[in-house]
């Protein structure tokens, strides 16, 4: 047989449950357990009378199968139900559900800190045990630590969404960065693209200008000659002129 995976939560030993498929009607295959007496054995006696302590257990028992319903597997052809455990539970069964959800925790390495979904897991099930131990007791209370129970699961619920959404809202800003990241490494290619060509510019500009200058300061150089050697001749000739004018002037006195 196989069996289910193993639970804090107690349950009865597994049932087999047949399906008949030789006989069919209106509403659907015929169950059958192991433990149940053949259809055709007999006349069925009639149901006795049960004791108000006894429809207690029985409201009881189903109150507590709808908390935490049975577990079902196929193992072949075969059908098997396993129901949570009715049976009255001690104060060394709290302590052994303890001491064994600490085993679990250290076989299964669930982290102490942190999200952890096997340590989720095992707490869980620790609290359905407990759901479990307090319904047999009062029924009351297990209803309302199952209204509890809900509450946290919706509130991780809830959580689990908002992680995700924050997840994929970090995915989608990543995504944008990168994109903007790739669009400024390409504008940063651009400008330095420009940046080299205005320099390129700009160096033949200097070396245009510098040429101005040069030939400017060579041409300047040349009239200035010029004008020294043009102001060297007026002067000679002035001289000259003068000291003709005192040839001329001086016979005469």
């Amino acid at each position: 047989m196989i069996s289910p995976a193993d639970s804090l939560l107690k349950y009865d030993n597994p049932v087999s449950v047949q399906t008949n498929t030789e006989r069919k009607s209106a509403q659907g295959p015929v169950l059958r357990t192991s433990s149940q007496q053949p259809a055709d054995s007999g006349p069925i006696p009639p149901k006795p009378k049960t004791a108000p302590a006894e429809d207690t257990k029985q409201d009881s028992h189903e109150i507590l199968n709808a908390i935490l319903p049975p577990r079902e597997w196929t193992d072949g052809h075969e059908l098997w139900i396993q129901q949570v455990s009715s049976a009255p539970c001690t104060r060394a069964d709290v302590i052994h559900l303890e001491e064994l959800l600490d085993t679990k925790l250290r076989q299964r390495q669930a982290r102490e800190t942190g999200i952890c979904p096997v340590r989720r897991e095992l707490y869980s099930q620790c609290f359905d045990e407990l759901i479990r131990q307090v319904t047999i007791i009062c029924t009351e209370r297990g209803l309302l630590l199952l209204r509890v129970r809900d509450e946290i699961q919706m509130t991780i619920a809830a959580y689990q969404t908002l992680y995700e959404s924050s997840i994929a809202f970090g995915i989608r800003k990543a995504l944008q960065t990168k994109q903007g990241i790739v669009d400024m490494e390409k504008r940063i290619s651009a400008l330095e693209n420009e940046k080299n060509d205005l320099i390129k510019q700009l160096n033949e500009q200097k070396a245009k200008c510098d040429a101005i200058e040069k030939r400017e300061a060579e041409k300047r150089q040349v009239q200035e000659k010029n004008f020294m050697e043009e102001i060297q001749f007026l002067k000679r000739t002035n001289q000259q002129l003068k000291t003709q004018i005192d040839g001329i002037i001086t016979p005469q006195k």
